[in-house]
C-alpha cells in the first residue's frame, strides 16, 4: 500500500526540519562562537558588525597558556585523575556487578537496593561528610583526596549488572564444568561480552571527572594541585580590575578543556550507544 503524501504532511515535516535547525543552531552557534573568539586579538571579540571568523588568526593566545600560565600542569593533573578515576571504575563497578549480577549470597538483593538508594541523594548532600573524612584522612590537597571518593559509581554497577543479566547462564554453567574459576569467568567470558557497555561507562566516568570543578575546589589548595576546571575557574585574564577580560585567552583555555571530552565522545559514541542499548537502559 502506497502513502499518499498530503501537503499537510509536507508542512508538518518542514516545521520539524525548522525546529530542528533552531535548536541545533542554538547549540552549534556559541560552540562556534568560542573556537572562533580563541583566535582573535584582544579588543576584536566584540567588534562591530560581528566577525564570524577573525582576519587574521592569532595563536599567541594558546601560546600564553603553555607558556606564561601553568596550564601544562593543570592539564597534567586533570589527565592523571581522570585516568586512574576512569579505571578505578571500571574496575570496582564491574566487580561488583558480576557478585551483584550471578553470584547467590545472602541479602544480595537487599544491598543492592540500598546501594541504589544512594543515586538518588545529591552530591551535595554528602559533600561535607566526606570532606570531613577527607580531612581525618589527610588527604587534603592531594591526588589520592581527589580520585579516591571517584573510584566506585552506584550507577556503573547498576548499568553493569543489567547488561551482565542479559548473558545467558550457559556460557556460565559451561565454564564451571570446564573447571574455570569465578574470576576466570568474569575475565574471559563477561568483560569481553560487555566490551560496549565497559565503554560507556567509562565515557560517562571520563566526562563526570574531568569536567569536575566542585570537587576540587574543596581539595585541590595549592597551584600545583589544581585541574583544568578549577584553573579556569580562578583564571584571572584581567590586566587590572578596571579593565575587561582578556575573553580571546579565556575562550582558548575553553577549547583547551573541552577538546578531549569531544574526541573521547567521538572516539566512543558507537560503544555509547551500544552499551546503552545491551543494558537494557531507557531515558
Amino acid at each position: 500500500m502506497v502513502t499518499k503524501i498530503t501537503p499537510q504532511m509536507i508542512a508538518a515535516r518542514i516545521a520539524g526540519y525548522a525546529i530542528l535547525f533552531i535548536v541545533a543552531g542554538m547549540m552549534v552557534v556559541p560552540f562556534m562562537w568560542m573556537v572562533t573568539t580563541s583566535f582573535k586579538t584582544p579588543g576584536t571579540e566584540f567588534s562591530y558588525p560581528p566577525q564570524i571568523l577573525p582576519n587574521q588568526f592569532d595563536f599567541q593566545n594558546y601560546g600564553t597558556l603553555f607558556n606564561n600560565l601553568p596550564f601544562f600542569r593543570y592539564f597534567l593533573n586533570t589527565t592523571a585523575i581522570t585516568l586512574v578515576t576512569v579505571f578505578g571504575q571500571l574496575l570496582i563497578c564491574s566487580l561488583a556487578a558480576y557478585g551483584f549480577a550471578r553470584l547467590n549470597f545472602m541479602g544480595r538483593d537487599t544491598i543492592f537496593v540500598l546501594y541504589l538508594t544512594t543515586m538518588m541523594i545529591p552530591f551535595q548532600i554528602t559533600l561535607i561528610p566526606l570532606y570531613l573524612i577527607i580531612t581525618q584522612l589527610g588527604w587534603v590537597n592531594t591526588y589520592q583526596g581527589l580520585i579516591v571518593p571517584g573510584i566506585s559509581s552506584a550507577f556503573g554497577i547498576f548499568l553493569l549488572r543489567q547488561s551482565f543479566l542479559n548473558i545467558p547462564r550457559d556460557y556460565q554453567d559451561a565454564a564451571r564444568i570446564d573447571g574455570a574459576s569465578e574470576l576466570t569467568i568474569f575475565i574471559r567470558i563477561f568483560l569481553p561480552l560487555n566490551g560496549p557497555t565497559l565503554a560507556t561507562l567509562g565515557v560517562f566516568a571520563f566526562m563526570g571527572t574531568w569536567t569536575d570543578l566542585l570537587w576540587p575546589l574543596l581539595i585541590a589548595r595549592s597551584e600545583e594541585m589544581r585541574t583544568l576546571e578549577l584553573g579556569l575557574a580562578y583564571f584571572n585574564a584581567r590586566p587590572n580590575a578596571f579593565l575587561q577580560p582578556n575573553w580571546p585567552l579565556l575562550m582558548a583555555g575553553s577549547v583547551v578543556v573541552m577538546l578531549p571530552v569531544l574526541v573521547v565522545y567521538i572516539v566512543a559514541q558507537r560503544y555509547f550507544i551500544q552499551g546503552i542499548a545491551l543494558s537494557g537502559v531507557k531515558g
